[in-house]
């Protein structure tokens, strides 16, 4: 069979057999491969050896040493134009994880990697490098966040391959930590179960990263294209902040947070820089796309107080606007402001995790906010948005996930003044499964907007956004999908926005017919 674009696809979905042939017994290969973080020069390739990914140690199925792991990184499908190769050890301490970073490569091009050992070849994946300095090639890139592996079939991610893009930045809740049936959908519904027990431990999130990538839509998102990634809270806790836990009372935070985030670097195309260190992880980075963008990746967890009048969604919360409660930190707002201000890119995307607009959900007097996100923290909001109108920074826009449904907002120096000072956009992506089937609430969104006339829509359904960044405009496609309990469900565009060069407002655009792709049989699973 000849190695197409598309088969490579395919055969990283699971959904026919790989063009290398059937899987051997014994491969190490199962969690599949992926990219990320790419530089002009350079990209992370990443893999992890798992025979057995469901092993009850949490080791995958591997000997109790380390193994040499071969990388190829090549010009074309076939690997017959290799340009790099190397080998990484797999550490069983690492959990047989393996992070290469290739560097020397050509600017703004595509390459394709695999990994080898033990006479075992891994599936292929699709990469590419940054564009170089000063030029502006368009970038395609999706939003994805909150993929409960109960809740939902990973279609979503399916739906983001099939679109071929440049980049995936998913923006927090890669994992869900409850046992089985302990986070419940709206609707109830579990479609598949986690594996056992509440995550406490290392081998416990181990086998819970293991798990999600078992998920063959999930793997053929991740040998597409690269990504950029975040954590939010779910990779650890629910709702934990800083030193605090979240909803689970149970003993030994610290010690979850420590297994978290090791499991967490463990399992996503990070760089040594983000190696884990106790129970610290830097995750706060920029990237560059030529002159076109600067990603600027926020960590909103790791230093921010404790939520406010004990969490939740609440109403009147005055201890939300105490001037000295922290949730980027100092340290983290002095590097995002020294980089906005550096930056000259035409568009400076803010990649986080948490609604950052104002969101108030009562109709009337008083405020009824939801105190995990930016609202808990407005003096640190208007201190940030601050800091983003001062630098003088081109076209901010802030990508966000977390709250499990679509959003499209203004964001203004003070929101409760409709007319005053436009800072930039945001855009929220819903849920890729997290609460179910999701559904479509007329008469919620309708409060919603006459409460907060700076969010121009809002959509509870499932689904994803795709952008396409030009240096004239941003348009941002709000893809949904009518049910995930079931498999391969259709999308749609059920909204989509633009955003004009210096404009620092949404704009609402005619949903285009977008590009079908060829269907692809689904195979028994």
């Amino acid at each position: 069979m000849q190695l197409t674009r598309r088969n490579l696809l395919i055969g990283a979905a699971g959904l026919a057999v790989a063009p290398r042939g059937p899987r051997r017994p014994g491969d190490p290969f199962t969690l599949g491969v992926a990219s990320g973080d790419p530089t002009p020069d350079g990209v992370v390739l990443w893999t992890r050896l798992a025979p057995h990914p469901l092993a009850e140690d949490g080791h995958g199925g591997m000997p109790s040493r380390d193994v040499d792991v071969e990388w190829q990184l090549a010009e074309d499908e076939r690997f017959t134009r290799l340009v790099r190769t190397g080998t990484v050890t797999a550490r069983r301490s690492w959990a047989h994880s393996v992070h290469a970073e290739p560097a020397g490569l050509q600017p703004g091009r595509e390459y394709f990697y695999r990994f080898r050992t033990a006479g075992h070849v891994s599936p292929a994946g699709r990469t590419r490098t940054a564009p170089a300095p000063g030029t502006a090639p368009d970038l395609m890139f999706a939003t994805v966040s909150c993929s409960n592996y109960e809740q939902g079939y990973f279609t979503g991610y399916r739906r983001v391959t099939e679109l071929q893009p440049d980049a995936v930045l998913h923006l927090g809740d890669y994992i869900y930590e409850y046992a089985p049936g302990g986070y419940k959908a709206a609707d109830g519904m579990v479609v598949r179960p986690h594996t056992e027990g509440r995550c406490q431990t290392l081998t416990d999130y181990r086998r819970r990263h293991a798990q999600y990538k078992t998920d063959g839509d999930l793997r053929a998102l991740h040998a597409m294209a690269p990504w950029i990634t975040v954590n939010d809270d779910h990779e650890v806790e629910n709702n934990w902040a800083g030193t605090h836990a979240g909803t689970s009372h149970a003993p030994g935070f610290a010690e979850r947070k420590r297994a978290g985030y090791r499991a967490y670097y463990e399992h996503m195309p990070l760089r040594r820089t983000s190696v884990p260190r106790g129970s610290r992880i830097q995750l706060y980075r920029r990237l560059s796309w030529g002159s076109l963008a600067t990603i600027h990746v926020l960590d909103t967890r790791q230093v921010r107080d404790d939520q406010p009048c004990d969490d939740g969604v609440r109403l009147d919360c005055d201890e939300r606007l105490d001037a000295g409660r922290v949730l980027a930190g100092p340290e983290q707002r002095r590097w995002l402001a020294s980089g906005l201000r550096s930056s000259g890119a035409r568009w400076n995307l803010l990649a986080q995790q948490i609604f950052m607009a104002q969101h108030d959900y009562h109709l009337g007097p008083g405020k009824e906010l939801l105190v995990d996100t930016w609202d808990g923290y407005a003096a640190e909001r208007d201190r940030v948005l601050g800091d983003v109108v001062a630098s003088g920074a081109r076209n901010p826009v802030v990508l966000t996930g977390d709250v499990h449904a679509h959003y499209a907002s203004d964001l203004l120096t003070n929101f409760d003044d409709p007319d005053s000072r436009r800072v930039g956009v945001e855009l929220v992506t819903t849920s890729i499964t997290s609460d179910g089937d999701g559904y479509d609430d007329a008469a919620g969104r309708a409060v919603e907007l006459a409460e907060n006339p700076h969010i121009a829509y809002a959509d509870q359904r499932r689904g994803f956004v795709m952008c396409r960044l030009t240096p004239r405009e941003l348009r941002a496609d709000f893809h949904t999908m009518p049910y995930v309990s079931k498999r391969n469900a259709p999308d749609t565009v059920a909204a989509s926005f633009t955003v004009a060069d210096g404009a620092h407002r949404l704009s609402r655009s005619a949903v285009s017919p977008r590009r079908q792709q060829a269907a692809v049989a689904e195979a028994p699973r």
